[in-house]
């Protein structure tokens, strides 16, 4: 019998979808060790993972039996490809899936910041509130402000869509140039990185994380932002500089930054806590009742088709 070692606590509809499967479940709400890993998977032929669980070549070349590795996520940065392609063992990710609600915490991070909503808040809960005032938490707004999307890939397609609600102009900067008709769709232009970063009122971060992407918005490159700007940052931490990003948000250089990802995570360094032009949420992106069921049951999916002998829905690798 194939056996599943599911790595996080997981919801009883998926105890429901692997019950053909002897399956054993981390029914704690941590993170397991690489030595958990190894001991409660030896005997894996599938590992069911999130991206905080480290699937590095020790663990992969520590458990014989692993057939495929099924990333409850859409990126996959948290394991070792090279590893995994040298053992012949598939990698599956969600990726169609999270669009929509990471662009929707995208959004809603441009309209915390534009607009001071938790400064204004915490005014409001410390008792400071005293009435209407001409000039109480003036912010900005996002009509006619110019967005620009970094990665125009499915997310930044769901960010366009919103963002043309809020009567946004909307530039963007991908690897590949998307096709004629896209842009057409979305009124987007193409920007090379740096005109971008000149020009929008906004900056919203969708790229994966990979060596070339580790740290492309970098001190250099927020010199560039006008100081009214505001970045967003709902992809991977470390895209990010969060050094230079600290540095840039004291010094008032630009307007402020919307955070759901961090360079170290679970850590925040507490000059970042401290300031009030930055937004910070913990990882929540894709984090609605509807996607994460969706994601659970698309991952368990690309199991039981790999187990049959199977294409999965998606996959990063998969052996011929």
């Amino acid at each position: 019998m194939e056996k599943i070692l599911v790595t996080f606590p997981a919801p009883s509809m998926a105890k429901i979808l692997l019950k053909e499967y002897e399956t054993v479940y981390n029914e704690e709400e941590r993170v397991l060790s690489k030595d958990e890993i190894i001991e409660l998977g030896k005997d894996a032929t599938a590992l069911l993972t999130t991206l905080v669980d480290k699937i590095d070549r020790d663990i992969i070349y520590s458990l014989p039996k692993l057939k495929v590795i099924s990333n409850c996520a859409a990126g996959y940065d948290n394991i070792d490809i090279e590893a995994a392609k040298e053992r012949r063992i598939a990698v599956t990710n969600t990726p169609g899936i999270v669009s929509k609600a990471t662009a929707d915490i995208a959004i809603a991070l441009m309209l915390a910041v534009s607009r001071r909503i938790f400064e204004a808040s915490s005014f409001l809960r410390a008792g400071k509130f005293e009435g209407w005032r001409f000039n109480l938490f003036q912010g900005l707004g996002l009509h006619r402000k110019i967005l620009g999307i970094i990665g125009m890939g499915n997310i930044g397609k769901e960010v366009a869509r919103r963002a043309i609600g809020f009567g946004m102009r909307v530039i963007y900067y991908s690897r590949h140039r998307i096709p004629e008709a896209d842009e057409h769709v979305f009124s987007a232009s193409y920007y090379p990185l740096e005109d971008l970063l000149r020009t929008a009122d906004v900056i919203s971060l969708h790229v994966p994380l990979t060596p070339e992407t580790f740290h492309l918005i970098n001190k250099e490159r927020l010199m560039l932002l006008k100081p009214n700007a505001i970045l967003i940052n709902t992809s991977r931490g470390p895209v990010v500089d969060e050094e230079a990003l600290i540095e840039a948000l004291k010094e008032k250089r630009i307007y402020g930054a919307g955070l759901d990802v961090f360079e170290n995570e679970p850590y925040i360094p507490e000059e970042l806590m401290a300031l009030d032009n930055v937004v910070l949420l913990p990882h929540i992106g894709t984090a609605t009742v509807e996607t994460r069921q969706t994601m659970l049951i698309d991952a368990i999916q690309n199991i039981v088709k790999v187990f049959a002998g199977e294409k999965p829905d998606s996959f990063v690798y998969l052996p011929e």
